[in-house]
């Protein structure tokens, strides 16, 4: 079954350095999921004032700059696994070194057939 975990934090509150350590642990994570066959794909993500927001209302398109929402935590990045069940996929979300500082929301895959793969 494959799971999204979703990586939010305040972006505000971590240092370069912090930042740095952080991108380490999570690669050493990705390289360790990945042996053992779970790993899909992750990445960080920019901060929110380079997001992009659309709309679409009555058939027209409101484009704002920023995050969809005003929150305290901003999404910050993703694993993307292949795991058993939903105790395998927190366990892995608790090993996000974020999961220190931040949310990791779990959130299973709907798989639509017909879509293309990479």
């Amino acid at each position: 079954m494959k799971y999204m975990l979703l990586i939010y934090q305040d972006e505000l509150t971590l240092s370069e350095v912090d930042r740095e350590e952080c991108y380490k642990e999570s690669t050493e994570l990705a390289h360790q999921l990945k042996a053992n066959g779970q790993f899909l794909s992750a990445n960080p993500l920019q901060p929110t004032s380079l997001a992009t927001s659309i709309r679409v209302r009555d058939g027209k398109q409101l484009i704002t700059d920023g995050p969809f929402a005003e929150t305290r935590e901003q999404l910050g990045g993703y694993y993307l696994v292949d795991v058993t069940d939903l105790d395998e996929a927190i366990g892995i979300a608790a090993r996000i070194p974020l999961a220190r500082k931040g949310t990791i929301e779990i959130r299973p895959i709907i798989e639509i057939k017909g879509l293309p793969t990479v």
